[in-house]
C-alpha cells in the first residue's frame, strides 16, 4: 500500500510517500521512499521547494506564493525527473492530511466527506492560517487524483481528552456550553513524542508523566500523563500560548481592547497583527524565521537578540 501524507503547516507543506508491502501499518512511520518541502519562510516573493528521493536532494526555486500551484509542483516531482519514484499518481492508494482544527466533532482520524470538508471549512475562522491550507490540499488531490480515499488526522484529537477544568476558562460558563474552550493543537506531533519518548526511556508509556515540546513557526507544549494530554499551551485556536514564528501567543487581552478603542484598529487589522506580525517578526522586524535571527544576532542585531531572549 502507498500511502501520500500530506502536512501543510503555517509556512511550509511537507510531504511524504511511504510504501506499507503488507497494508499493516507500523508503530514508528518507515523510511518515505519519498519526502518533499515547500518552505515559503525562506522567500518574500515565492517558495523554496526541497525533494528528497533515490538518494537525491533537489532544490527548487518557486516564483509562486500560491499553495496549490506549489503543491501541484510537488506531486510533480512523485512522476518526473531524478526524484521520481511512482510511474503515475494513480499508484497512490490513500491520502492521509494533518488537520489543525476538528473542533469537538472529530476526535479520531476520519475519512473526508463533503460533510467532513463543510467543517475544516466552519473551523477557517479559528484555524485561520491552517485549515485554508488543508482544504486547499484536499481539493488539489480530488482534482488530481479523483476518488481516491482521503483521511483526515486531526491536530486536536489527541487533546480531546483534556479534563474539564483545563479545557474551560475563567469566563462566563455558557460560553464553555456554546465551544468556547482549550482544543489544543499539533496532537499528532505530541503523541508521537510521548511515544517516542517512552521508547527511548525504556518505559511502558502508561507509567509515564511527560512534557512535551512541539518548536517551529507554531510552538505549544503539552502535559501527557500515561498517554494522554492533560493540558496544552494552545487553545480556543492556535495563536494562545508560547511565543511563535509570526504569532503573539498568550497576552494580556485588554491590549485589543486598547488598540481597536484608542488605535481605531478593526477586527481584522487585530487579526493580522497578531497572527502574521507579531511572535519573532514583530520582535526582530524582518522575518518569524529563527534561522534569520540566529543569523543576524551573529552580527550584533540588538532586536535579533532581543528575539531569541524572549
Amino acid at each position: 500500500m502507498k500511502i501520500l501524507v500530506l502536512n501543510a503547516g503555517s509556512s511550509t507543506q511537507k510531504s511524504c510517500l511511504y510504501d506499507v508491502p503488507d497494508s499493516t501499518l507500523p508503530e514508528l512511520p518507515p523510511e518515505p521512499l519519498w519526502a518533499g518541502t515547500v518552505d515559503w519562510g525562506k522567500s518574500a516573493d515565492g517558495a523554496e521547494l526541497t525533494v528528497k528521493a533515490n538518494g537525491l536532494k533537489q532544490t527548487i526555486s518557486l516564483a509562486t506564493n500560491s499553495r496549490s500551484q506549489a503543491l501541484t509542483k510537488l506531486l510533480d516531482t512523485l512522476t518526473q525527473g531524478d526524484t521520481a519514484v511512482l510511474t503515475s499518481l494513480e499508484q497512490i492508494d490513500i491520502v492521509g492530511h494533518r488537520v489543525v482544527h476538528g473542533g469537538t466533532e472529530y476526535s479520531k482520524s476520519t475519512l473526508i466527506s463533503p460533510e467532513v470538508k463543510a467543517a475544516i471549512a466552519r473551523l477557517i475562522l479559528l484555524a485561520p492560517a491552517h485549515n485554508p491550507a488543508h482544504l486547499e490540499g484536499i481539493e488539489a488531490i480530488e482534482q488530481t487524483l479523483g476518488n481516491i480515499p482521503q483521511l483526515a488526522v486531526f491536530d486536536t484529537a489527541f487533546h480531546s481528552q483534556i479534563p474539564t477544568k483545563a479545557a474551560a476558562y475563567p469566563i462566563p460558563y455558557q460560553w464553555f456550553e456554546q465551544g468556547i474552550r482549550r482544543y489544543g493543537f499539533h496532537g499528532i506531533s505530541h503523541q508521537y513524542c510521548a511515544r517516542r519518548a517512552a521508547e527511548i526511556l525504556g518505559n511502558p508509556l502508561d507509567t509515564l508523566k511527560l512534557i512535551t515540546c512541539h518548536l517551529g513557526n507554531g510552538a505549544s507544549l503539552a502535559a501527557v500523563e500515561s498517554g494522554i494530554s492533560i493540558n496544552t499551551t494552545m487553545g480556543f485556536t492556535p495563536l494562545e500560548g508560547l511565543m511563535m514564528g509570526t504569532r503573539s501567543g498568550s497576552i494580556d487581552p485588554a491590549i485589543g481592547i486598547y488598540l481597536m478603542r484608542e488605535h481605531n484598529f478593526t477586527v481584522e487589522h487585530l487579526d493580522q497583527m497578531l497572527n502574521r506580525e507579531s511572535g519573532l517578526r514583530g520582535i526582530f522586524g524582518s522575518s518569524g524565521d529563527m534561522r534569520a535571527v540566529l543569523a543576524a544576532r551573529e552580527t550584533g542585531d540588538p532586536r535579533a537578540q532581543l528575539a531569541f531572549e524572549m
